[in-house]
């Protein structure tokens, strides 16, 4: 079974920061692109950021300067360090990726989600 676990959610005070990590996990053959999207109450979910696997980043321009997108391809994981934390930042945060994997009948394409992690910034 392949899954994105995301971790690293929590309260923060404004201008706090936290790291948000997202492992993938099972058949996977490659990633392509990986992200992180949110969804604040009552809204539609939203990018982010994303990483390309040769590295190519791009960001919401909401967090651009705060907020900075890595992955380590040989552990299948991307992280979010989130810094200078706004009360607006406040959303369940959720892990994306655009896998290759292995299945009994060869390899196909496979977009997955993680479970989604909450982040609070609140005094």
């Amino acid at each position: 079974q392949v899954q994105l676990v995301e971790s690293g959610g929590g309260l923060v005070q404004p201008g706090g920061s936290l790291r948000l990590s997202c492992a993938a996990s099972g058949s996977i053959f490659s990633i392509n692109t990986m992200g992180w999207y949110r969804q604040a109450p009552g809204e539609q979910r939203e990018l982010v950021a994303t990483i390309r696997n040769g590295g190519r980043t791009n960001y919401a321009d909401s967090v651009k300067g705060r907020f900075t997108i890595s992955r380590d391809n040989a552990k299948n994981t991307v992280y979010l360090q989130m810094n200078s934390l706004k009360p607006e930042d406040t959303a369940a945060y959720y892990c994306n990726a655009d896998t290759v994997i292995r299945g009994t009948q060869g390899y196909r394409r496979l977009e997955l989600w993680g479970q989604g992690t909450l982040v609070t910034v609140s005094s």
